[in-house]
């Protein structure tokens, strides 16, 4: 067994919880949908960033709530203030244990799509 990385992104319509809550389970729940995963019990972690304009709530709260995520490792961070970078983004990385052979499928999402042309 090996760990890999499933990266997403997805910009966030306004600086608000419900706009957070929206769009970190469209995000996630995308992830898992791309990459066949099914439950969490191979889920070592999640990391939850978001650009500075957005810090209405904590991402990680949703999953918590929504899904009853109690025993899933996750942290929400700021990202980088880099000049000229995408406002009002989200951006996941799921840990995930899986097998040497699994390929994982990054998700961008509405204006994050932008950010892998």
């Amino acid at each position: 067994m090996t760990t890999k990385g499933i990266r997403g992104a997805i910009t966030v319509d306004s600086n608000t919880e419900e706009a957070l809550r929206e769009a970190t389970l469209e995000l996630l729940c995308e992830i898992f949908e791309q990459n066949n995963i099914k439950g969490t019990e191979n889920i070592s972690h999640i990391i939850f960033t978001t650009t500075k304009d957005l810090n209405a709530t904590f991402p990680a709260k949703f999953p918590r709530v929504e899904f009853g995520w109690d025993d899933v490792a996750m942290m929400c961070y700021h990202e980088l203030d880099v000049p000229n970078s995408l406002p009002m983004c989200l951006r996941i990385l799921v840990v995930y244990n899986c097998d040497k052979d699994f390929k994982p499928k990054f998700v961008y999402l509405k204006g994050a799509k932008n950010l892998r042309k």
